[in-house]
């Protein structure tokens, strides 16, 4: 990607995620990272595609802390309840939630590249918690990967609003997956 690229990137997320995405035109992205429109269709071919980049920037990151966060753990126990704790820091600076929650909600239309790349950023998660929770050995790691998905988008859901649901669904998570991996007898 060029500079202008990048810039333009850069002030769609910041407008898309603030803003919404079906809120905030081309225009006003072209003015925020002083390009014309012209390079920004040069570059992206249409706002449909710039969403894309913009999703797809925020799940490389989100990915890359993920992993972090799973690689630090002490224990495959722990590594199971790791994006609990990379989406405590994430939160740190995304305060109003989920950005493919947010699209997902703005852009129904499953044929739309942005739907795709938030749907597969979930899928993701998923599929992650129950890698994780298959290592750690618990009993049906498909059934809490399903469980800990729900609380982590829960957790993400609730971010906005004046209640920190966090520490509470990152509690209820190491609960599940200590009774998941606790001997049956």
């Amino acid at each position: 990607m060029t500079p202008a690229g990048h810039r333009i990137v850069a002030a769609a997320e910041e407008l898309f995620y603030n803003r919404g995405i079906t809120a905030v035109g081309v225009d006003l992205i072209a003015e925020r990272s002083g390009v014309t429109k012209r390079t920004l269709y040069n570059q992206f071919g249409s706002k449909d595609h710039l969403v894309a980049a913009y999703l797809t920037g925020r799940d490389q990151r989100w990915r890359s802390l993920v992993r972090a966060a799973v690689d630090a753990a002490d224990t495959p126990a722990e590594a199971v309840t790791a994006p609990f704790e990379a989406l405590r820091t994430w939160s740190q600076t995304n305060t109003r939630g989920c950005a493919f929650i947010n699209a997902l909600a703005e852009l129904p239309d499953p044929s739309h590249p942005a739907y795709r790349i938030a749907e597969n950023q979930k899928l993701w998660l998923l599929d992650l918690f129950e890698e994780l929770a298959a290592r750690a050995g618990c009993s049906s790691p498909a059934t809490l990967a399903t469980q800990l998905l729900v609380l982590h988008e829960g957790a993400l859901a609730t971010q906005p609003l004046s209640l920190d649901s966090l520490p509470a669904s990152t509690d209820l998570a190491r609960a599940l997956v200590q009774a998941g991996t606790s001997p049956r007898g």
